[in-house]
């Protein structure tokens, strides 16, 4: 009898086994540690430096040479005294930039960027700004000259041109940073073809950006809206995960697509848009009343206020954040669900993440820092678990997502 137990038990076993959760490697920790460390660093940088340019006078300085150079035309003297700031403020920041960006992750060996594609990024990413600054910078300061809720309506003008830059980005900004292919493995082509198929999303680009150039992590997304949106894996997920945990990962993808989670990002950058603008617009209107005249800022109209526009959108984000945080682990674990109910596969989904722990330098259990500011996904053990434990097609219940499930 006992034989005949212990020989049912082992042929049930690999239904019951679960992947265990890692222990975060010591490289790992100080990693995250180093990450929390530069998200609280830069915060208290960027104030510093917004800080600085007020009570030197150099923003009131930078807004009058900005006036003699464009001939005291309006527009001009605001978009180049933002631009000016920005642009001087990126550079003070960049060794700040670098060690963050650039020396901690090749520190802990995650990364593979050189020096001269950083500094590369960093252009292009300066050069980006001057174009929006250009576009947009004008708005709220002509605003603030019209209506005392100009903080509402500068939110209402800005959000069609959030939506906008979200729907071109795939097109015109990433590629200034990354290399999108088709596929070379035809075979797991057609395999993840088939998946998309099985949702609706048959002509839904699938694309693999050139990541191992600068790190080692794997990771995928989906972003855009209408016909630009698309579905973007890492070249080091594609060649380090196998054919199972990458229609896994293409799963949890596709449920940001099917479900509009692009959308809800928008709604995401419109509560801060509208968090920053009014807070700009009652703690900054409290600090010029004290201090506008020293700084030589006559009020939010005057583009001099810049620095403390800046200063008062990162107070707002700030304190928003753990909020939002909140909002988007719900929507990250309503994709896990996706994806598992899709794939009936939580070997695949356990197993992926823990080679994304593994890839990222994740930590299972997160500090306070990392579980309140820094986690817009759920912790790496709270997936590993969920993937684990979440199999209702083998208990006869009805999935959540059983809808968008029909294959074809």
């Amino acid at each position: 009898k006992f034989t005949r137990f212990l020989t049912i038990a082992l042929l049930a076993a690999p239904a019951w086994a679960t992947i265990p959760v890692p222990d975060a490697t010591p490289a790992a920790i100080a990693y995250q540690h180093g990450r929390d460390f530069f998200f609280l660093f830069d915060f208290a940088f960027g104030l510093a430096v917004a800080a600085l340019f007020l009570a030197t006078g150099w923003a009131a300085r930078l807004r009058d040479f900005a006036a003699r150079i464009s001939f005291g035309r309006w527009f001009w003297t605001v978009s180049l005294t933002v631009l000016f700031y920005g642009a001087l403020a990126t550079l003070i920041g960049l060794p700040v930039a670098w060690l963050e960006t650039f020396w901690l992750p090749h520190k802990y060996g995650i990364s593979t960027e050189t020096a001269p594609h950083w500094l590369r990024d960093q252009t292009v990413s300066l050069a980006v700004y001057g174009v929006l600054t250009l576009l947009v910078a004008w708005i709220p300061y002509r605003l603030t000259r019209l209506s005392q809720r100009w903080w509402l309506w500068a939110t209402a003008a800005l959000l069609p041109l959030v939506v906008l830059f979200v729907a071109i980005s795939p097109v015109f900004i990433t590629p200034l940073f990354n290399v999108f292919a088709p596929m070379q493995d035809k075979r797991l082509e057609s395999v993840l073809r088939a998946e998309t198929l099985r949702v609706g999303l048959g002509d839904a680009p699938i694309w693999v950006m050139d990541q191992s150039r600068t790190s080692k992590a794997p990771g995928a997304y989906v972003t855009g809206l209408f016909g630009t949106r698309e579905i973007v894996l890492f070249d080091t997920l594609v060649k380090g995960f196998d054919e199972r945990q990458i229609k896994f990962v293409l799963g949890h993808e596709m449920k940001h697509y099917l479900l509009d989670d692009v959308w809800k990002l928008v709604g995401i950058l419109a509560v801060l848009l509208l968090a920053g603008f009014f807070t700009a617009d009652r703690l900054g209107k409290y600090v010029l009343r004290r201090w506008g005249a020293r700084f030589g800022v006559s009020g939010l109209a005057d583009p001099a206020s810049i620095p403390l526009l800046t200063a008062t959108f990162s107070i707002a984000i700030f304190v928003l954040t753990p909020v939002l945080n909140l909002t988007t682990q719900s929507i990250e674990h309503e994709a896990d669900r996706f994806g598992l109910e899709l794939t009936q596969d939580n070997d695949a989904a356990a197993s992926a993440f823990v080679k994304l722990q593994a890839g990222n330098l994740g930590v299972p259990d997160p500090g306070w820092v990392q579980r309140i500011w820094r986690t817009d996904h759920p912790t790496l053990r709270d997936r590993i678990d969920f993937a684990n434990d979440y199999h209702p097609w083998k208990e006869g219940q009805k999935l959540v997502y059983g809808a968008y499930m029909n294959p074809k």
